[in-house]
Formats: structure tokens, C-alpha cells, sequence
């Protein structure tokens, strides 16, 4: 056994994933499983613990690595267990030197006491991205993710992964579109382009470009790729290119993802967001407007501190006044440094309870876009023998074909899940 990596969390430590596997690779380690942890929230945190016991039961042999922005928010933490034998910071993750100075450490018999193991530095003292080439993911999926942006340098309250990732920066853009030209070589069939804070994309970069241009870009200088599609944004930073684009060109999906987190003026005001309820709604509106069948999903928080029954009913609302197909929903989780954290709680039960409801109210709104699908045609990457995506990234059960075509299908029904074709 070589390396292998453990994900936890968002589709950039997907992408950050495979750069930990080709740099501890290059490094030479051996028998080393990574954790690239997530901080998103409590259970994030305790899902990454759970699992660094549970392979240390099951492969005593390993040594285990644990990175990521819960090893770079916790350090200590993680480095006080006694199966975790070296902790790297989220930035040098990236960089092979901390691959290489992990092998010399496990070589010399490094990591007895718990201050010895840890490897991070600090990550607010990052200014630049180092790009890295990846001709293609061993996970062998047709839909792969390319990361354009990391960091955040705003600080909504409720929020510890600035303290995680650090203050915004960007990738050239000529160093996208060689990742991307060289996955679409591979034969990967979609590209996801991923961030942090997305729509906040070239303003450390000559010239400031913004992630609409960078959109153009690609699907310029690469005609070969078959879609485009882009993770979360927020929608009060998306550009007049990037709106463009999504009017204009059929290889970006009709998809997106908004980081909303309420709907109630007074919450995000307590968030520090810097969209109104009103907001939200024209901007789902106007994506309409220049993509009729767009899909449209997004991030809720359900029982943020102070919210009440009647400001919860405003995010619940949301999901109908922005006619969202996918809902993403996060109980409020407490994390402390954050100063949402010294705000009056709401009770657990409470949170639970409407986290329940806004995940019902989502699903049904799933449930409604898959009814609408029927009788439509709809071009389906294949992802598997089992399953395909529409350009909606709505689910496709299907049967036997060939992983990464892209397929037009007749849509003639759905299971309650997926779409039947």
C-alpha cells in the first residue's frame, strides 16, 4: 500500500485530495492513510474523529495524517490522539515539502509527543495559490472538480472556515485552463470549478478578472470539453460575464448553487451577509429569465441564533418564492471563536425540528421538478452503469452504458429519486 486519502466535506478538498495523493506519492510515503478533514460543522469535526479510531482498529499498521481545515482550525486536538502520528496545516497540504518532511519525520521514528506532531502554519500569512497540474482523478468519474479560488475574506458570523482556508486568493487564469484542457484530455466529460468563495474569484490577480471571464475562457480555449458547470457562488458578487454566459452558452449547465443561509432580513443582517431577502428572490428571478429551465439549489441554515418561528418561516418560504429544486440544509452548529457563538442560542430541539421542516419543504420541491421532467429530453452524463446527470444534475437511473458519454434521453418518469429513462 501506497497512500490513501480519506475526504471529508466540500468538492474542494475533493479536488485537494488528489493533489495530497500525487505529492505524498512523489514523496516517497508508504502504508499512510490521509484524513483531509472538514470544520464545517460540529459533526464534521466528530465524523473525522470517529473515522481516524475506527481505521486505526481496523489497520493498526498505518500511520495516519490528518489535514484539512478541522486539523487546521484544532491542531491540538487531533494531535493529542494517540492514532493520528502528524497533523499538516491546510495550505502546505498542497505542497509536497510537507510530504517529504512527514516521510523523514515517520523514517526517524518522529511523532512520541503530541506537540511534535503538528505541522502547521499560519494560514492568514498565505497570499498566493500554487497551482497544481492533475492530468486525471484515480477515481476515474467522468465529472471531476477544478479548484479556481480558496480562502474567504468575508466573515459571516456563524463561519469558522476562514480560519481554516484564509483570506481569499485565485488561481490564474492560464493555469485553469491548463488543468482543465488536461482533465478533458484524460477524458474527463464535465468539469465542476470549485472554491470557497467563488464570485470573489481575481481580485488578488493582475487586471482582476472576475469568475465570469475566467467561465469564458475555458470554454474558449478548450472546445473540446463537453460541460462546465460551477459549484456554489453567492449570488450578490455574480458578474455581468458570468450572467452571460449562463444566457448564452449551452456547455455550462443550467445549474447553480447559492449560498442563501436564510431568509429573514434580520438573520442575515446577524450573519453579516451582505444579500436581502429581496435579493435572493430577483436574482433567481433574473437567472430565470436568461435560462428558463435553470435549476437552482442552495445553502440554509436552520436555527441560527435569536431566529424565531416566524424568521424561520422565511427561509422555508424561500424555498417556493425562489422555486429551488435542490436545498442543502445545515442545523446551526456553534462553533466557538465565532461570534455568532456568543449570540443567544436557540434550543436544540428546536433546530432539529426545523431543520426537519426545511428538508421536507425541499424534497418537496425535488419532487416537483422530477415530475416536471417527464416527456422532456434531456442530454445525461453517464457516471456510472447505474446512474447518469441531466444538465440539471438531476439523478438518472439507467442500465448498462458506458461511463462518461453524454447521452440525449427521453425522460418517461421518475422512482421517487431519480429520473427514469
Amino acid at each position: 500500500m501506497s497512500v490513501d486519502v480519506l475526504t471529508f466535506g466540500c468538492r474542494l478538498n475533493a479536488f485537494e485530495s488528489e493533489v495530497i495523493a500525487q505529492e505524498a506519492e512523489r514523496a516517497g510515503l508508504a502504508d499512510t492513510v490521509v484524513i483531509n478533514s472538514c470544520a464545517v460543522t460540529n459533526e464534521a469535526v466528530a465524523q473525522a474523529r470517529q473515522s481516524i479510531r475506527r481505521l486505526k482498529r481496523e489497520r493498526p499498521d498505518v500511520r495516519i495524517v490528518v489535514t484539512g481545515c478541522a486539523a487546521q482550525t484544532q491542531p491540538d486536538m487531533f494531535a493529542a490522539m494517540s492514532e493520528v502520528d502528524r497533523v499538516v496545516g491546510n495550505d502546505d497540504k498542497m505542497r509536497g515539502q510537507a510530504w517529504r518532511d512527514a516521510r523523514s519525520a515517520f523514517d526517524g521514528g518522529f511523532g512520541i509527543e503530541a506537540s511534535e506532531k503538528i505541522a502547521v502554519a499560519d494560514i492568514m500569512s498565505v497570499k498566493e495559490m500554487a497551482p497544481h497540474l492533475l492530468d486525471g482523478f484515480k477515481t476515474g468519474l467522468p465529472r471531476v472538480f477544478v479548484q479556481v479560488q480558496n480562502g474567504c475574506d468575508h466573515r459571516c458570523t456563524f463561519c469558522i472556515i476562514p480560519y481554516g482556508r484564509g483570506n481569499s486568493r485565485s488561481v490564474p487564469m492560464g493555469a485553469v485552463v491548463d488543468q482543465v484542457r488536461a482533465l478533458t484530455a484524460h477524458g474527463h466529460a464535465e468539469i465542476v470549478l470549485t472554491g470557497v468563495d467563488m464570485t470573489s474569484y481575481g481580485a488578488d490577480l493582475p487586471g482582476e478578472p472576475k469568475l465570469g471571464q475566467l467561465t469564458k475562457q475555458i470554454l474558449r480555449h478548450v472546445p473540446e470539453l463537453k460541460r462546465l458547470r460551477i459549484s456554489s457562488i453567492d449570488s450578490i458578487e455574480a458578474d455581468r460575464d458570468l450572467l452571460d454566459v449562463i444566457a448564452d452558452d449551452a456547455r455550462l449547465m443550467p445549474h447553480l448553487h447559492l449560498s442563501l443561509q436564510s431568509g429573514d432580513d434580520l438573520i442575515l443582517k446577524r450573519m453579516k451577509r451582505r444579500h436581502s431577502r429581496r435579493d435572493a428572490i430577483e436574482f433567481c428571478a433574473h437567472v430565470r429569465r436568461l435560462r428558463p429551465d435553470i435549476a437552482v439549489g442552495a445553502d440554509i441554515i436552520a436555527g441560527f441564533p435569536t431566529e424565531t418561528e416566524e424568521m424561520f418561516s422565511r427561509s422555508r418560504d424561500l424555498v417556493d418564492e425562489c422555486d429551488l429544486t435542490f436545498l442543502h440544509v445545515f442545523p446551526y452548529s456553534r462553533r466557538p471563536g465565532t461570534p455568532a457563538a456568543r449570540m443567544p442560542q436557540v434550543a436544540g430541539e428546536a433546530i432539529k425540528q426545523r431543520a426537519k421542516r426545511l428538508r421536507a419543504a425541499g424534497e418537496a420541491a425535488l419532487q416537483r421538478r422530477l415530475a416536471s421532467e417527464t416527456g422532456a429530453t434531456r442530454q445525461v452524463l453517464i457516471e456510472s452503469g447505474s446512474q447518469g446527470r441531466t444538465e440539471h444534475f438531476l439523478p438518472v437511473a439507467i442500465e448498462g452504458e458506458m461511463p462518461g458519454a453524454v447521452m440525449a434521453l427521453v425522460v418517461t418518469g421518475n422512482d421517487g429519486s431519480r429520473l427514469t429513462v
